[in-house]
């Protein structure tokens, strides 16, 4: 517990560093995270007999994490369909050692990881140049944003698991996560709301977004991490890694994350909240 505590304070010390710099060292970051996330993916499913097209992934994760930080959606499009393209031609080439089925999961990873991870850079230069006034100061607004789904998300998990310790009675999906409780889930949903439209009155956001943001943050964050144990429940593994002390790995870690930042990301481009 001492060393998840001590992970979480300087994660959270370079979070505020990464996140508000921004520009090159926020997309390299990201950039890492993604790499080391589709590492995860392809070990663990490499454990269940299944080995994939990690080259290619890798290399389709640095263009599409690439085409983000530079805002080409065309080549982004592009990126997806030829690593489409050439995965299922591997299975063509090498049908003896890697099966239609290994392409089918490899795409599925690579969409997994690469999307996600792109709309973070995304979500962070959207809007770049309008600026925020608020008591903690001057922001990008893309930089408000990341943090809102950011909070909106610690706060789903951590009234969540606070709730859901103390009076949790149903499961929610016990076949997947049998932690999970129904309580746990509407109290994370309760904290989320809370979180969310605190940080966006300091953010100069309209509360009524803020309300029915937190509401879909804390649904969208608690299915992440449902698809992760998913995968983890089929591989067979515990955790994701061990590169972050006491949290287990990046995908343990950004399960959740992965789901919010795009769906945040969406949100503000639907309802016009951007500058």
């Amino acid at each position: 517990m001492i060393t998840r505590i001590i992970t979480g304070i300087v994660g959270m010390g370079l979070a505020v560093y990464v996140i508000n710099f921004g520009s090159w060292l926020f997309s390299l970051t990201v950039l890492a995270l993604a790499m080391l996330a589709w590492h995860e993916f392809a070990r663990a499913f490499g454990k269940a007999e299944q080995n994939l097209s990690y080259l290619l992934g890798m290399a389709a994760i640095v263009f599409m994490v690439g085409c983000a930080w530079q805002g080409n959606s065309d080549e982004t499009l592009a990126v997806l369909t030829v690593t489409t393209l050439l995965v299922l031609a591997e299975a063509v080439f090498f049908h003896r050692s890697f099966s239609i089925e290994q392409a089918c999961v490899s795409m599925a990873g690579i969409f997994y990881v690469s999307l996600p991870f792109s709309h973070l850079i995304l979500l962070r230069f959207a809007g770049a140049d309008f600026v925020l006034s608020s008591p903690l100061g001057n922001m990008p607004q893309g930089c408000a944003l990341i943090w809102l789904a950011f909070l909106g998300t610690w706060a789903s998990d951590t009234f969540a698991f606070f709730t859901g310790s103390f009076c949790g009675r149903h499961k929610l999906c016990p076949d997947i996560s049998p932690n999970k409780t129904v309580e746990g889930f509407v109290g994370g949903m309760i904290g989320t709301v809370l979180v969310t439209a605190a940080a966006g009155s300091l953010f100069g956001f309209f509360w009524p977004h803020m309300i029915v943001l937190g509401i879909l943050l804390a649904s969208a964050a608690t299915l992440g991490d449902l698809v992760e144990s998913t995968i983890k429940r089929h591989t067979g593994i515990k955790d994701s890694g061990s590169i972050i002390p006491g949290h287990g790995g990046v995908l343990d870690r950004f399960d959740s994350i992965m789901f919010t930042v795009p769906l945040v990301y969406y949100y503000v481009q639907i309802f016009n909240i951007i500058g």
